[in-house]
C-alpha cells in the first residue's frame, strides 16, 4: 500500500510571530535586505507557506550607518512621479540618507517582498530606526546577528 503524503497548510493565526532586533551597522544594504526580507516572510521556518504570513518581526537600529559596494553610494537614484506632466522627481542616495535614512533599507525590503495584498501587509512587520534607540523594548526581540 502507498503512503499518502498530505501538504499541511499552516494559518496566520497559528504561527508564532516572534521579534528581533537588527543592527545595521557595516551591513552592506542588499545582503541585510534580502536576509530581512526572508524573515519577515518566513522562509526561515519549516513551517512556511506561501500564501500565508507565517513571518516574524524585525526591528532594525543604525540605518543610517548603512554600507553600499562600488560606486553605488554616487550613482544609485531614487526616483518618484506626481502623475503631472513634468512630475518626475529625482533623488540621489545621499539626499536620501541626509533626510531620511530609514526609507533606503525599507525601500530595499519592500522590493524583495511580493507585489500583492500579502506584501503591503508583510512590509508593516518591518520597524526601521535612524539611531541606537527603539520604542520595541516591550516585545522583547531577540538579537540577530546577519
Amino acid at each position: 500500500m502507498k503512503q499518502e503524503r498530505i501538504t499541511r497548510s499552516i494559518k496566520t493565526e497559528d504561527a508564532n510571530h516572534k521579534w528581533f532586533l537588527v543592527d545595521a551597522k557595516d551591513q552592506v544594504l542588499g545582503r541585510l535586505a534580502a536576509k530581512v526580507a526572508r524573515i519577515i516572510r518566513g522562509k526561515n521556518k519549516a513551517i512556511f507557506t506561501p500564501h500565508t504570513d507565517t513571518g516574524d518581526f524585525v526591528v532594525i537600529i543604525n540605518a543610517e550607518k548603512v554600507r553600499l559596494t562600488g560606486k553605488r553610494e554616487t550613482l544609485k537614484t531614487y526616483t518618484h512621479h506626481s502623475m503631472y506632466p513634468g512630475g518626475l522627481k529625482v533623488r540621489s542616495l545621499s539626499e536620501v540618507m541626509a533626510k531620511k535614512p530609514e526609507f533606503v533599507i525599507e525601500n530595499a525590503v519592500k522590493g524583495m517582498l511580493p507585489k500583492t495584498r500579502l506584501g503591503k501587509k508583510l512590509i508593516k512587520k518591518l520597524k526601521v530606526y535612524s539611531g541606537e534607540s527603539h520604542p520595541h523594548t516591550a516585545q522583547k526581540p531577540e538579537t540577530l546577528s546577519l
